[in-house]
C-alpha cells in the first residue's frame, strides 16, 4: 500500500438498500427489502456512489479511502480504481443499521478527515447514534426521501464538496438530521421530526436544504384550492394525469369529490382517480394506453427539488415518455417564497440536463409564474 501519511483520509459508508423502494411505489426501505425485490426493486447506491468516486479519480492518489466490506464500499470503489483500506466485516447481503454504526465508530477511530455515507435519512439517523458531530460527513443521496440537510444535492455534487473540504478547507457546519416515521408515512400521513445534527462541510450551492412541511393555515389551504381550480378547468378529455404526492396536488382530488394518497403517486383520468399509490411499472402501461398524459408534480419546501425525492415512482422512462412539455407544476405562493431554485435528481444525468431551463409554475387561479429549474 501506498505511503499514507500525507494523504487525506476519506471515510466511505454504504447502505447498499437506501432507495430501493422509490420507483415501486414504497415509501421507504426499512422493513421491506423482500418485498421491494419481489415488485422489482433493484438497488441504486452503488451507481450512486461510483458517480462521486468517478469524478474523485483525479485525485484518488492523494486520498487514503478507508471502506467497509463487499457491497458496504469496497466493492464500488475498487470498480472505481481505488485500492481502499477495508476494514470490519459483515454478512454478505444481511447488512442491518448496526453495520452502519460500527463502520461509522471505526472510522472516527481512525481520524478520517471526512466520512462519506450513502443512503437515506435513515442512514443519516445511525450517524447520529454513533458519531453525532465527532467526525465531519457528507451525505451521497441515494434514499426515497432524503429530508435532511447533511446531503448534496447530486452525487457530483458530493465529490465537489469533498475535494474543496480536503484541500480548500471550507468551513464546518451542523446541518440538521430529519426522518419520518415510515408506519405512518405508508398510512398517508406525515410526520417529520428533528432526531439531531451531524457536523458537514459548508458549501451552500452544493448542498440541499432541509425540507419543510407546507403549513396548515387557511390561507394556505385556500391558495392549494384555488391552484386546484384552475388545473380542473383546464383539464382535457381523455388524458391521463400522473398526480404526485402532497397537499397542493392532492387538492385537486379534493375538489373534485376522489380520494388521492397523500404520499403516493396516482392516476387520474376524465376528473376520476381510477389508480392509486402506483409505481413506475404501472404507470408506463397507463401511458401507453392513453391518446396522451401529464405529470402533476409539486417542489419539496425550500429544496425546491421537483423529481427525484419522495416522487422516483416518475422515474426517467415515465418523464421521457409523457415529455417535458407536459409536465405541470404547482406551489403556493408560500412554497415558491421558501424556494431559490427548483433542481431535479432523476438518477438520469442526461435527462437532468434536458429538464434545465424555465418551467411555468401555476401559484393561483390564473396566474403564473417562471422558475428555472437549475
Amino acid at each position: 500500500m501506498n505511503d499514507t501519511k500525507n494523504m487525506r483520509k476519506l471515510g466511505l459508508i454504504i447502505n447498499p438498500i437506501a432507495g430501493m423502494g422509490g420507483k415501486v411505489g414504497l415509501k421507504g426501505t426499512d422493513g421491506l427489502v423482500e418485498k421491494a425485490i419481489e415488485l422489482g426493486a433493484k438497488p441504486i447506491s452503488q451507481f450512486r456512489t461510483k458517480k462521486v468516486l468517478d469524478a474523485l479519480r483525479p485525485v484518488k492518489n492523494a486520498i487514503h479511502l478507508i471502506t467497509y466490506p463487499k457491497e458496504m464500499g469496497e466493492n464500488a470503489a475498487i470498480e472505481a480504481g481505488f485500492k481502499p483500506q477495508v476494514i470490519g466485516t459483515i454478512k454478505e447481503g444481511q447488512t442491518t443499521a448496526e453495520d452502519t454504526k460500527r463502520a461509522a465508530r471505526e472510522m472516527k477511530d481512525l481520524d478520517v478527515n471526512l466520512i462519506l455515507f450513502v443512503g437515506g435519512d435513515g442512514t443519516a439517523r445511525d450517524l447520529v447514534a454513533s458519531i453525532n458531530s465527532d467526525v465531519p460527513v457528507l451525505g451521497i443521496p441515494s434514499g426515497v426521501k432524503v429530508y435532511s440537510s447533511c446531503f448534496s444535492i447530486k452525487p457530483r455534487a458530493a465529490a465537489r464538496i469533498t475535494m474543496k473540504y480536503l484541500w480548500e478547507e471550507l468551513p464546518l457546519r451542523e446541518a440538521e438530521v430529519l426522518d419520518i416515521n415510515e408506519e405512518k408515512y405508508r398510512q398517508n400521513k406525515l410526520e417529520i421530526k428533528l432526531f439531531g445534527q451531524l457536523l458537514i462541510p459548508f458549501e451552500p450551492t452544493l448542498l440541499q436544504a432541509s425540507k419543510i412541511a407546507s403549513p396548515f393555515t387557511i390561507t394556505e389551504h385556500d391558495n392549494q384550492i384555488t391552484i386546484a381550480r384552475h388545473v380542473i378547468e383546464n383539464f382535457e378529455e381523455d388524458v391521463t394525469y400522473i398526480l404526485g404526492p402532497g397537499t397542493t396536488v392532492m387538492a385537486i382530488t379534493e375538489m373534485l369529490g376522489e380520494e388521492k394518497t397523500l404520499l403516493g403517486v396516482d392516476i387520474l383520468r376524465n376528473n376520476k382517480v381510477i389508480a392509486k399509490d402506483v409505481g413506475e411499472e404501472e404507470i408506463l402501461k397507463f401511458i401507453q394506453e392513453s391518446k396522451k398524459s401529464k405529470i402533476i408534480i409539486s417542489p419539496l419546501g425550500q429544496q425546491g427539488m421537483l423529481l427525484g425525492r419522495g416522487n422516483q415512482q416518475i422515474s426517467p422512462r415515465v418523464i421521457r415518455n409523457v415529455g417535458k412539455s407536459n409536465l405541470i407544476v404547482l406551489a403556493t405562493r408560500y412554497k415558491l417564497r421558501t424556494i431559490q431554485r427548483f433542481r431535479v435528481d432523476t438518477q438520469d444525468s442526461s435527462l437532468d440536463e434536458q429538464l434545465r431551463g424555465y418551467v411555468r409554475v401555476i401559484c393561483d387561479y390564473n396566474e403564473i409564474q417562471m422558475k428555472k429549474i437549475e
